[in-house]
């Protein structure tokens, strides 16, 4: 499978001396869902400034879709949508007029411009909104738009930054599944969150960056792997008895009708609920304490460091 997006020893090194990125390499492939993590300041606004052209390099290759952005940017941007994090429209101009102004950079027609603002207008839930003018606009709707706007010339790459900072549970859910959509109809999508479950749920592969170096570069199944301890919540049926035990098995009481269970790697959770059981304890639901990639992630970031 071709690379949607390939990076070979990308450095920046400031005028102060400060090396932002250490010479890191990153492939993505056509048609992934990837996700870029990071502490604040590790380099992931670099490395998508870089792309952008926003921020020149120091040394080191960008090629999107096979093309260098080095000799022949104008190219390789026609195959990139941004998604920033900061708003970054004119915020007295309506939804309609952005995007129009948007597809007039790239040379779109205004026939085939209004077709692809309805289309987009109508999947973001923005139909309503299309005479409004973008300051009357909710923080989830105004990130929205910057999503409508990044697709509006139909990239092949759509890089997101912090996509749903500032964005309710509700408006959140439904851009997910926006985002899985046109995914799975071929845009290749790279993302950069806070939210470390947004990318356990959505991508399937995943680098993670510290202090300008790639730490880890996978996928998000064998990350997930790694992890060698996990907590459980397990919900009771009947009340606790004041002190419990289980032989082989970490467990302790959180109240009457809770316990929290900790499972190491090789151990069987089957074989948990199994011996609960022979004791009369009946379990009615379980869940995870904490995130998963979470725990991993803070996990590499101490091995880094």
């Amino acid at each position: 499978m071709s690379q949607a997006l390939k990076i070979k020893g990308l450095q920046k090194i400031y005028a102060n001396g400060f090396r932002a990125l250490k010479g890191i390499d990153l492939e993505v492939r056509e048609g992934d869902f990837f996700a870029l993590l990071g502490p604040n300041g590790a380099g992931k606004s670099t490395t998508i400034g870089v792309i952008c052209s926003l921020v020149n390099k120091t040394a080191g290759t960008v090629l999107v879709k096979g093309v260098d952005i080095d000799e022949d940017f104008p190219g390789a941007k026609r195959h990139l949508g941004v998604v920033p994090q900061e708003f970054n429209f004119n915020v007295f101009e309506t939804v309609e007029d952005i995007l129009i102004h948007q597809a007039g950079y790239y040379g779109i027609p205004m026939k085939t411009a209004l077709e692809r603002i309805d289309s987009c207008l109508l999947k973001l839930g923005l139909s309503e909104q299309r005479n409004t003018r973008a300051r009357m606009l909710s923080g989830g709707m105004k990130r929205r738009l910057m999503i409508a706007r990044a697709l509006i010339h139909e990239p092949s790459v759509l890089i997101l930054d912090e996509p749903t900072a500032g964005v309710d549970i509700e408006m959140r859910r439904s851009m997910y599944e926006f985002l899985r959509e046109i995914n799975e109809a071929g845009t290749t999508i790279i993302l950069t969150t806070h939210y470390l479950e947004e990318a356990e749920s959505l991508c399937r592969n995943i680098a993670i960056i510290n202090n300008g170096e790639i730490v880890t570069n996978t996928s998000m199944k064998n990350l997930l792997r790694e992890l060698h301890r996990e907590t459980f919540i397990l919900d009771t049926r009947e009340p606790l008895p004041e002190r419990i035990q289980v032989p082989g098995f970490e467990v302790s009481r959180v109240d009457d009708f809770c316990l929290e269970a900790q499972i190491e790697q090789g151990q069987d959770l089957a074989e948990l609920m199994s011996r609960l059981h022979g004791s009369g304890v009946s379990i009615i639901s379980m869940r995870n304490r904490e995130n998963r990639l979470e725990q991993i992630f803070v996990s590499l970031l101490e091995q880094a460091s």
